[in-house]
């Protein structure tokens, strides 16, 4: 690889570590071609990548970054995947590496903090920002639709009691 060539990666990647909320360091060795491109759809697809780095272009980029603390855990084969949601790549590379021997999970950060395999796992059991938003719309609508249901009752009773109290003056007469 040229210097140039070395130059532009080291750039892209402290890019990627500056603008990301999430990276998590795996060990790839023994996955075929294969099984790395259904884990790269997987990962695209959740709004994350995946990328196989070199270690020492990796660590040279991780210099300025919240992810610096990063840099002993690009040793051996190494590949990261990232994302801005906080979950998606840590919930998409544990369920793989669940299925997958081949791949482990080394390490992580999470804004500029350093994670170890269980607690990127446990990241991963979070659920993502999309569902936290759905559930907090879901609870602040709920007092909401309630209050309607509680507003709307005594007029159906009022209206039940004038249609029994018709129903029985018209029946009589």
């Amino acid at each position: 690889m040229l210097r140039a060539e070395k130059a532009k990666v080291i750039d892209e990647l402290n890019g990627v570590f500056g603008e990301t909320g999430v990276v998590v360091v795996t060990h790839y060795k023994g996955l075929t071609v294969a099984e790395i491109t259904d884990l790269r759809g997987r990962i695209r697809s959740a709004g994350a990548a995946f990328r196989v780095t070199k270690n020492k272009l990796a660590q040279r980029a991780l210099d300025g970054t919240p992810f610096a603390p990063l840099a002993p855990l690009f040793k051996g084969p190494t590949a990261i995947a990232f994302s801005k949601d906080p979950t998606a790549a840590p919930k998409i590379v544990s369920e793989f590496a669940k299925k997958n021997d081949k791949l482990q999970i080394v390490g992580g950060g999470l804004a500029g903090t350093l994670l170890d395999a269980a607690a990127v796992k446990a990241l991963a059991e979070l659920p993502s920002l999309d569902e936290l938003r759905a559930r907090l719309i879901g609870l602040l609508n709920a007092p909401a639709s309630r209050l309607v249901g509680v507003l709307q009752a005594p007029g159906g009773q009022v209206a039940r009691v004038l249609a029994a109290r018709a129903d029985k003056e018209g029946g009589g007469a």
